[in-house]
């Protein structure tokens, strides 16, 4: 069955456009892994496993199928059936059931037709508030029928009949949840700053809280900003977890689960900190702590590298990939996140030595296919200016550039010297002044209001001044 996949007309184009396919099973179980997700993330996730791996694609297509079918949005189910059949042309589920898409599209329109006409009627009574769940029905069928688009424009007209900050919070959520859906990355960190900066007070604003970080967290994280991806992530509250939901959204299955936050704020984190901030913001944040139970295999990279264990920390995260390389977001920034923990550890390996054989960092740091000898990826780094050091080919050493200490140590010292010299002087000098009386003092008989004007303190301290010398 492997190999029919395999040698599948879908596979093949996908390896012509370039696309990952990933051969190797992975860890996860597809049943439980799905389990923690509904709605249109549910959908896409089985899609993208499907599109991605030959071990789980029949599965994951016949799920994905019958999820869509259950649906609103004809169009989806559709794709999804043509895909398949060219996985597996002799599965029942590749046959489209084009009866139902009709009935589907038929009753979508007689929907759509009754929306418009009830939020017509509301704007001619000049209803307010009616106008305004006008507006979200109409978003929801739009979101739900897969037109994101007039969804986006559905949810923003309820802008001007909004009558309270939470309903300005609920649009802008439910704009951003669109954002998502269509991958606008930059639209989703724009909508949630409003909302972080939005006029909720007390409990109302502590409840979004959690929701605002995690998914600007995943913006960022699509961006490629991943220290700032990490700093959200790592502070997004544990009552992610149990959340109500907020806008109508249930975020922790219809965006992000609690082990995304977990996975994709380990990863961030490793690629974007050194060891001393791992240790105080990851592996001692006991908010964060919360999500890296779930995943404890991350905790155990994390504690790896803090431990300057570096081959053992990259050997935990290649066990991953193929689980990673399935995820909907995680898979489009896996490869530079791997890359940039992977350099941060040659480079962190390398400080203590003076010279490092080249068999050695071999055999330390295997090499993963995107190099063909470890040399060329030394090289890589030391013209980039990330490691530094330099390449002896006759002895197969990597050497570390000479240093004078001797120098390094007495310019410290100089400089030490002078700062110290110039605060000291600096205190003299306030020690000299406040000795002359040559400071401002308010004078509180004549005016017990408030201190007296800058004129009138420094001529009473150039008179006392003056008649200690005998000048008056």
């Amino acid at each position: 069955m492997a190999s029919s996949v395999e040698q599948s007309p879908f596979f093949q184009q996908q390896k012509a456009k370039g696309i990952i396919v990933v051969k190797d099973p992975p860890k996860f179980d597809l049943e439980s892994y799905i389990s923690n997700y509904d709605g249109l993330t549910r959908i896409n996730r089985l899609h993208h496993i499907g599109a991605t791996s030959m071990y789980l694609s029949v599965d994951a297509y016949r799920m994905a199928i019958t999820e869509a079918k259950r649906g609103k949005c004809p169009k989806l189910y559709i794709d999804l059936v043509e895909e398949f059949g060219g996985i597996s042309p002799n599965d029942p589920l590749a046959l489209a059931d084009m009866a139902w898409a009709e009935r589907r599209t038929r009753d979508n329109k007689d929907e759509l037709d009754k929306l418009d006409h009830e939020l017509k009627s509301y704007k001619n009574n000049l209803i307010k508030e009616s106008i305004r769940m006008g507006n979200e029905d109409l978003g929801h069928f739009h979101y739900a029928s897969g037109d994101f688009a007039n969804a986006h424009k559905a949810y923003y007209r309820m802008r001007e009949h909004c009558t309270s900050a939470k309903h300005i919070a609920d649009m802008t959520l439910r704009l951003a949840y669109v954002s998502v859906a269509q991958k606008q990355w930059h639209a989703v960190t724009s909508h949630l700053a409003k909302v972080e900066s939005s006029q909720l007070k007390g409990d109302e604003k502590t409840k979004l809280e959690p929701v605002v970080s995690a998914v600007t967290g995943l913006a960022q994280m699509c961006n490629v900003s991943l220290r700032d991806a990490a700093t959200n992530f790592i502070r997004t509250s544990p009552n992610y977890l149990t959340l109500e939901p907020a806008a109508g959204i249930t975020w922790q299955r219809e965006v992000l689960s609690g082990n995304d936050v977990a996975v994709y704020g380990g990863l961030c984190a490793l690629a974007s900190m050194d060891r001393s901030e791992l240790q105080q913001h990851v592996l001692t944040n006991s908010d964060f702590r919360n999500f890296l139970e779930l995943e404890p295999h991350i905790r155990r990279a994390i504690t790896l590298f803090c431990n300057s264990k570096y081959s053992a920390c990259l050997e935990v995260l290649e066990g991953y990939r193929t689980d990673y390389l399935l995820d909907l977001y995680l898979s489009r920034v896996l490869g530079t996140i791997y890359q940039r923990i992977r350099t941060k550890s040659i480079v962190q390996y390398f400080i203590p030595f003076s010279c490092v054989t080249l068999d050695e960092m071999a055999t330390k740091f295997a090499l993963t296919g995107e190099y063909a000898s470890i040399e060329d990826e030394l090289e890589d780094l030391i013209n980039a200016g990330v490691l530094n050091a330099r390449i002896d080919l006759v002895d197969r050493l990597l050497i570390s550039p000479p240093t004078n200490l001797r120098y390094t140590v007495h310019t410290d010292a100089l400089a030490m010297a002078e700062d110290y010299d110039h605060t000291l002087r600096l205190r003299l000098t306030r020690l000299n002044l406040a000795a002359a009386d040559m400071v401002v003092r308010p004078e509180k008989e004549k005016d017990k209001s408030g201190p007296p004007g800058l004129g009138e303190g420094i001529g009473a301290s150039l008179r006392g001044l003056g008649s200690r010398m005998g000048l008056t």
